[in-house]
């Protein structure tokens, strides 16, 4: 295992890998941009290193100044978390010519699987059904309009290095498609340094399933159940569960396995997940894959017992995975909810601030993923996620009422910071939610324009 890790990210999550470090005996260094200097993370870690300005590009995107403090501390080993670099393969293979171990996928995997529209072609070579749609990026609009023509609107627009909901343009009508287009391509331009665009169908009322595996880059590759994540604004998720409420399981292992099955083509290393639309007549495609942790891991901890990022440092160290598929048994359900500093009423806008008060909610089967306390300052650097409130329960009617019961419970508030803490408690009370057969549709339906 390793003696130091340096943890590349920030927030919750940076703070979440630090906390299985200390568990193992490994020696933690953090980094932090001037706005993070007195964060959860650092307070907590071993060492901190400064690692630029506020700026993202200038700080957590900053490839060089994170391996030069890795190199500076001693770090044998890089977690990248998720977001910011944690899918870069430049980035991967920058720390390997180093002789740092990127707790991660291989490059070369990354490169394969980061380019969306090359990934697409990849699944279905391998027989994962995947939707229409263009079979390389699109390199003019006219080529977008002849895709759009074949397959039918509406059609979704996706960066091709985009990802975790981000650089996606639905369009209903053809006159939409030019002006979408050219927004879309800028939109990819600036938030991931790269304009390409792909095309497919887009399904209405359709649901969000994802898979989560962990591969020991030998061809041994392990699922751990089905997560629900059809509850979104703008494309990016609010409420994850698992298993998947009104899946049947024939269909849910199916889609499992159609997951295992690629990731083993690959020899994936570490954990990842595979992200699957289904439409009404139980029709599985595959979206995408992204090769990190991600933000709802929570909620399949809770009800495998595994932790994801302990099984993460395994194979990265070469130790290979604890467990075997027969071991992977999942009970009860669980539920995560994200706290955003967002105001529903206004598109889910985010609203910086500082925060005034700040009392999460405990009690038993509650796990919350947080980083923020009294007199945290939410800046519009940085996802404006909070906290996440995540439940378990032996059936779903009482994680749904414990979930409820968690956020009545907390105390967030701030000068000019509004949440969505309330906004998912109607969520929670919605009776096509309750009754499990809400689609990706819920969030437009009950705030009307509001999410896009």
């Amino acid at each position: 295992m390793f003696s130091t890790v340096l943890i590349a990210n920030r927030g919750e999550i940076a703070l979440r890998v630090a906390r299985t470090c200390r568990e193992l005996g490994i020696r933690t260094v953090a980094v932090c941009s001037d706005a993070d200097r007195d964060s959860a993370v650092t307070r907590f870690a071993d060492e901190c290193v400064r690692i630029g300005p506020s700026a993202p590009r200038r700080s957590y995107l900053n490839a060089a100044a994170i391996v030069t403090a890795a190199l500076q501390v001693g770090a044998d080993a890089v977690h990248p978390g998720y977001g910011f670099l944690s899918e870069d393969p430049d980035f991967a293979e920058i720390c390997r010519a180093e002789g740092l171990t990127f707790v991660g996928p291989s490059p070369s995997v990354l490169s394969m699987l980061g380019d969306k529209a090359q990934a697409r072609e990849i699944a279905r070579r391998a027989g994962l059904p995947v939707l229409p749609g263009s079979s390389a990026p699109l390199e003019t609009v006219e080529q977008a309009k002849a895709v759009a023509e074949s397959i039918g609107y509406p059609i979704i627009l996706k960066a091709v290095a985009g990802g975790g909901g981000r650089g996606m343009t639905v369009v209903r009508d053809p006159r939409e498609l030019p002006r979408a287009y050219v927004e879309a391509r800028v939109g990819a331009q600036v938030a991931f340094g790269d304009p390409r665009l792909y095309a497919e169908k887009y399904l209405d009322h359709a649901r969000h399933i994802e898979v989560q595996i962990l591969g020991d880059g030998e061809g041994e590759v392990v699922h751990l159940g089905e997560r629900d994540c059809s509850v979104q604004r703008r494309r990016q998720k609010l409420i994850e569960e698992t298993p998947a409420p009104g899946l049947p399981r024939a269909l849910a292992e199916q889609i499992c396995a159609a997951a295992v099955h690629s990731a083993r083509e690959l020899r994936y290393a570490g954990a990842g997940t595979y992200e699957f639309v289904v439409d009404a007549d139980g029709g599985f495609y595959l979206m995408e894959v992204n090769c990190r942790i991600q933000v709802e891991h929570p909620v399949t901890e809770l009800v495998t017992g595994v932790d994801l990022v302990r099984e993460q440092l395994r194979v990265a160290a070469g130790d290979g995975l604890s467990v075997r598929q027969r071991d992977i048994v999942p009970r009860g359900v669980a539920i995560e909810t994200r706290v955003n500093a967002e105001d529903p009423d206004r598109g889910f806008l985010p609203t910086p601030g500082v925060l005034e008060s700040f009392t999460p909610p405990g009690g038993p089967f509650v796990r919350v993923d947080t980083h923020a306390y009294p007199g945290y300052r939410v800046t519009a650097d940085y996802d404006p996620l909070l906290a996440k409130v995540a439940v378990w329960a032996p059936d779903r009617r009482q994680a749904i009422e414990r979930a409820d019961r968690a956020l009545s419970e907390f105390e967030v508030s701030g000068k000019g910071v509004r949440t969505t803490r309330d906004f998912l408690r109607d969520v929670l009370r919605h009776p096509a939610f309750r009754a499990g057969k809400h689609t990706t549709a819920l969030v437009d339906e009950m705030n009307p324009g509001g999410a896009q």
